[in-house]
């Protein structure tokens, strides 16, 4: 019976390139592992996958009567439908532990670490003590270099870049910075893409005091990318709350400058203050530093709709 490994909606490149290297691993471990994916991928996964010889990932959004585990998400907004009429077999993550419960006992990793890249390199190396193929090296140090955000994110840490610096040479990739900075570009493709699809990229909804938030990231080389768009954007995401969000907020992070324009629609503006000690200006805010979603924005975020 074939066990599906499966990243989280709004695919990224950690969460796809986590399914196809933790499947490999399981099949060094004679498991019939199928790596899947929850939704279309983005620019930069598109582009990783092409360079190391990756065909995309199946699609799988229902894992009802299957065998699957999960990659990079333990949250059950975030799992595939029908998460808990299927038989949850592992997670690999490293966010924090999220709703979903077992009956059985299950394999479960995570660590606090920037990139569930680096996770599964430990698995590999330390834990199961098997040598991994050069182009699924080459997978996951691309995904450590994004969730990363080539080492600037407050949540990288000295294993991921280890890590990073290991894979490289098993991938034979001499530049590394360079493949970031290219990476970094495909993320930045904004041209052509429609506002929702451009929200939706990489985005999660959660569960913060009963209210449904949703937080979506833009990464890109400069924030000039998206400024004739900003009115689409928020048109946008004024719809996107109308689905039944007490809030919504984008993040257009600016890899260079190293820091956040928040676009917000909530029925709570003082929200934002309360968690970044900075008044919402009109509909953004610049938040200097802030780069990471899981570590920067989600906590502070949910104290201030705690409290």
């Amino acid at each position: 019976m074939a066990v599906y490994v499966i990243g989280h909606k709004s695919p990224d490149t950690d969460s796809v390139t986590a399914a196809i290297a933790f499947a490999e691993l399981q099949k060094m471990l004679g498991v019939d592992a199928e790596p899947c994916c929850q939704g279309e991928l983005n620019p930069e996964t598109k582009l990783v996958l092409e360079k190391f010889g990756f065909s995309e990932p199946q699609l799988m959004t229902d894992v009802a009567g299957k065998q699957y585990m999960l990659v990079d998400h333990s949250d059950i907004k975030q799992a595939p439908d029908n998460w808990d009429q299927g038989e949850l077999l592992a997670v690999v993550d490293h966010h924090k532990i999220g709703d979903i419960t077992t009956p059985n006992p299950i394999f479960f990793c995570a660590m606090p670490v920037g990139c569930t890249g680096t996770v599964l390199y430990k698995l590999f190396v330390d834990l199961y003590k098997k040598e991994i193929p050069a182009n699924v090296a080459g997978l996951m140090m691309s995904a450590i270099l994004s969730d990363t955000v080539l080492f600037k994110s407050a949540t990288c840490t000295p294993a991921d870049k280890e890590a990073a610096e290991a894979l490289a040479k098993i991938a034979g990739i001499d530049d590394m910075m360079a493949w970031g900075m290219e990476m970094a570009k495909a993320k930045s493709a904004v041209e052509g893409v429609s506002p929702r699809d451009l929200i939706f990229r990489d985005y999660k909804d959660f569960n913060m005091s009963g209210k449904n938030v949703g937080i979506g990231q833009l990464e890109l080389v400069s924030l000039d990318l998206v400024e004739n768009m900003l009115d689409d954007l928020y048109a946008e995401l004024e719809k996107v709350k109308a689905e039944g969000r007490h809030s919504v907020f984008l993040m257009l992070t600016d890899i260079m400058k190293e820091g956040t324009e928040l676009m917000a629609v909530t029925d709570d503006p003082g929200v934002i203050e309360k968690a970044f000690g900075k008044k919402l200006e009109g509909r953004s805010v610049w938040l200097p530093g802030v780069m990471s979603r899981k570590k920067q924005m989600v906590p502070p975020l949910e104290k201030a709709f705690a409290g």
